[in-house]
């Protein structure tokens, strides 16, 4: 099974080898009929600590690292 990938913002750098991910959406609501934006946040496994806040990363569905961190940080190929 695929495992998903999201994109978005580091809002917390505060824990070791941990970073919260905000992740912005825009959905369309069913009944008024306008984009409304909601956002999510998720905590991810950062094992070089090696981002701070404001950064844009993509994460990656992982398994359970950590009683809130179920996702990783992606390795950009740069």
């Amino acid at each position: 099974m695929p495992k998903r990938i999201l994109q978005g913002t580091v809002v917390s750098d505060k824990g070791n080898k941990t970073v919260i991910v905000r992740v912005d959406r825009q959905v369309l609501h069913p009944l008024v009929k306008k984009v409304v934006r909601s956002s999510k946040k998720y905590a991810a496994h950062d094992a070089e600590n090696g981002h701070k806040v404001g950064d844009s990363v993509r994460i990656r569905e992982c398994r359970p690292i950590s009683k809130t961190k179920r996702w990783e940080v992606i390795a950009d190929e740069a």
